[in-house]
């Protein structure tokens, strides 16, 4: 079953560059069993499904509808999380 990777970000978020590395990371090795997202909250689109999330800071990833992260987790939590 392939897992929805959502990652939340703003453009002057000296974290976000992290967390969309490890997600990009984590796609190079997962591959298709994922399916990753990017939402800017700086966007309407990405505010309103931000909003839907209760999400107050970025970063922030949703993994199938729950967040799950706040902040750039590392790689092998992030990982564990997906398998």
């Amino acid at each position: 079953m392939v897992k929805k990777v959502e990652v939340f970000t703003s453009p002057s978020c000296p974290h976000c560059p992290a967390a969309k590395e490890v997600v990009e990371l984590a796609k190079k090795e997962l591959g298709d069993a994922i399916d990753v997202v990017y939402y800017d909250t700086m966007t309407s689109e990405g505010r309103d499904k931000a909003i839907s999330y209760g999400v107050m800071y970025v970063p922030a990833i949703a993994i199938d509808g729950v967040i799950d992260f706040v902040g750039a987790p590392a790689l092998p939590e992030l990982i564990a999380k997906l398998q």
